[in-house]
């Protein structure tokens, strides 16, 4: 991805400016250009906003301040240099530097689709720009790219929704049938203790027809007993 500079490119108009305020601008922007060139960006930064202050409405102070705080990554200050510039400026060459440049910020804030935008205003000034016309079909792979990779992941969400619902169904099916069998427990506990019951009474009237068999043999037994008594005291 390209981005172009042209610091100096711009031509200073003479507008209403006095001589005196003309050279003073010259002469800020001559050193921001400077210092610009020895990757001194604060101070040239410092001059450029100088020169600005000479003449507000320079385009050239703007599109260059703009170059030196790109380079200090601050981006959302060049672009609002940027834009102000693209409303100044008339000449189309430079308005194609501008929103060439534009579209390079966009471009790294991966806004592709303003990027483009950007790249073909770039264009619109100065078909010729093969630099410009790169960033735009760059621009575009991404954003093509980006919409893929969206789409993918919106599926992906679509289909984990999906399972996580018939998680939660199945989830809900199974306490709905575990709540079922728990209501229909208490009969069968009821079934099991009158079973238990029938048991209880079988086994008591069992255990009362021994000790009827047995209160029987032992009056047997005592009435042996007694004959037998009776039969030797005799």
């Amino acid at each position: 991805m390209l981005y172009k500079r042209y610091i100096g490119l711009f031509l200073l108009g003479v507008l209403t400016l006095s001589v005196y305020a003309q050279k003073a601008e010259r002469d800020l922007i001559r050193k921001g250009n400077r210092q610009y060139d020895d990757s001194v960006y604060v101070d040239a930064e410092v001059n450029y906003r100088k020169a600005l202050e000479v003449n507000p409405k320079s385009a050239i102070s703007m599109y260059n301040l703009g170059n030196t705080l790109m380079q200090q990554n601050k981006l959302q200050e060049a672009m609002e240099q940027y834009v102000a510039a693209s409303k100044v400026e008339k000449e189309k060459p430079n308005l194609a530097h501008i929103f060439h440049n534009m579209g390079v910020i966009f471009h790294s804030q991966k806004d592709y689709a303003k990027a483009i935008e950007a790249y073909k205003e770039s264009l619109r000034n100065n078909p010729k720009d093969d630099e410009t016309r790169y960033n735009l079909a760059l621009a575009q792979k991404m954003l093509k790219d980006q919409q893929q990779n969206q789409q993918n992941q919106n599926q992906d969400n679509q289909e984990q929704n999906k399972q996580e619902q018939e998680q939660k169904q199945n989830q809900q099916q199974n306490q709905s049938q575990n709540q079922n069998q728990d209501q229909q427990q208490p009969p069968q506990q009821n079934k099991d203790n009158q079973m238990s019951k029938e048991n209880a009474e079988q086994l008591l009237n069992s255990v009362m027809q021994d000790e009827k068999d047995v209160q029987d043999k032992v009056k047997k037994q005592q009435q042996v007993i007694q004959g037998t008594q009776l039969e030797k005291d005799w």
